[in-house]
């Protein structure tokens, strides 16, 4: 009878664990999809230009959306530690839903003029709290229903899914550029996208609605700890939030730089095609997509610290190096190459960083603990990645951004080396 309960128990953790994944891989695709078609709604949005000038104005709105981030983070980081991961998990989706048919749906700038990039910011905004807020639950729910000995290997499915629907998003892109001639792609094509995430964020609800509890939530809600807050946060737990800020700096800048962007780096500097470079990050993309789970299970042998070292380490060295090389090739084969080791150098961060700050923190205050010092990070660097680089590119200075990247993977690197291993640390309790 005990064997019995143990294998339901396996299952239904296993259950849990897919079932969130599935909700973070559309969640995360419906984020990327901004990105992926950006190079065919730019024009649409904003006034006639340039392209790096409406690739400007694009980045620009991306990174707004980040700056809700922050607020998301907070507000239903707090929402998940009071009601639940499950709740939390469910609001998430609902916001980004409406984000995503408000872009689908709003006639371009030659219609409405001045409202369309205002519609499109608005919408943005509510995918960066939504965005904000899925970050810190599904990591903790993530990181709580994995088990000790598994932490790490369950816990990197979180970024599968974020580069799954990343993934997701460039094979839509790739498949509307086979089917669809150019100019309706650029016409109207480039909503279809946004509109298969709005119908999926429905089903992912319903899915998410019957997702089980975590027993760190059902044990913190028995015990006399503090409610959740910003300001409890930030008063009992100064070192840990701020540790999670410095870790978070240059894994998340290096994420972009090596994802979002490269798609437009491929384009707007090396000179690929659209396709050509949509298929090359989308190769480079599915090859990092399956390191993460390997380097998650290797954490659970030899600690976290280890990975995250290495991500600083490599970084600085190879950083420079791999986006100037890259800005010169003509071969796919080599732009491929250099894009799959940016994105292995980046592993030793991706794979493990959602497990390690919910290893920091007590479960009463997890949630919140995890996704607002993480979306503060990631609204200064990861956001603004896009539009730095773009900045620099227009100065005439591109490789300034090359050296901006190194030195703030470098500064990370200092709080890895000096932090705890958080395997042998964690405040992870399922008892």
């Amino acid at each position: 009878m005990l064997m019995k309960n143990s294998v339901a128990d396996q299952k239904g953790r296993l259950k849990s664990i897919l079932g969130g994944s599935a909700g973070n891989m559309v969640e995360w695709y419906d984020w990327y999809v901004y990105s992926a078609f950006t190079l065919y709604f730019a024009p649409i949005f904003f006034p006639k230009g340039d392209q790096t000038a409406q690739l400007l104005n694009a980045a620009a709105v991306f990174a707004v959306g980040f700056l809700m981030r922050p607020i998301g983070a907070w507000i239903m980081g707090i929402y998940a530690d009071r009601r639940g991961r499950k709740a939390g998990l469910t609001l998430s989706v609902t916001l980004m839903c409406t984000g995503s048919l408000m872009i689908a749906v709003t006639p371009g700038y030659e219609s409405i003029g001045v409202l369309a990039p205002i519609v499109l910011v608005l919408a943005r905004l509510l995918q960066g709290i939504s965005v904000g807020g899925e970050y810190g639950a599904s990591a903790t729910y993530l990181s709580e229903m994995a088990g000790k000995s598994r932490r790490g290997f369950f816990s990197s499915f979180q970024y599968v899914t974020l580069i799954s629907g990343q993934l997701l998003a460039l094979a839509v892109l790739l498949i509307l550029q086979q089917v669809m001639p150019e100019r309706d792609l650029e016409a109207w094509g480039w909503r279809i996208p946004f509109a298969i995430g709005g119908v999926l964020a429905v089903i992912v609800f319903y899915l998410r609605r019957g997702l089980a509890e975590t027993q760190s939530y059902k044990n913190a809600q028995g015990t006399t700890a503090p409610r959740s807050s910003g300001f409890a946060l930030f008063t009992q737990y100064p070192r840990e939030a701020f540790t999670v800020i410095a870790l978070t700096a240059g894994g998340t800048l290096a994420f972009y730089a090596y994802t979002t962007y490269l798609q437009k780096f491929l384009v707007n500097t090396s000179g690929f095609s659209r396709e050509s470079a949509s298929q090359i990050t989308a190769a480079a993309l599915f090859v990092f997509m399956l390191l993460q789970p390997v380097a998650g299970a290797l954490s659970d042998r030899i600690g976290r610290k280890p990975l995250m070292v290495g991500f600083g380490i490599l970084g600085v060295l190879f950083t420079y190096l791999i986006f100037s090389t890259l800005a010169g090739t003509k071969d796919p084969t080599m732009a491929f190459a250099l894009c799959l080791a940016a994105l292995v150098i980046v592993t030793g961060y991706t794979s493990i960083n959602a497990v390690v700050k919910a290893e920091m923190f007590p479960a009463h205050i997890r949630a919140l603990g995890v996704a607002l010092p993480y979306a503060i990070a990631n609204t200064v660097f990861g956001g603004t990645a896009e539009y730095v680089a773009l900045w620099f590119k227009q100065a005439g200075i591109e490789y300034g951004f090359f050296w901006y990247v190194t030195g703030m993977i470098g500064l990370s690197l200092i709080v890895y080396l000096r932090m705890r291993d958080t395997r042998e640390h964690s405040l992870i309790h399922e008892d």
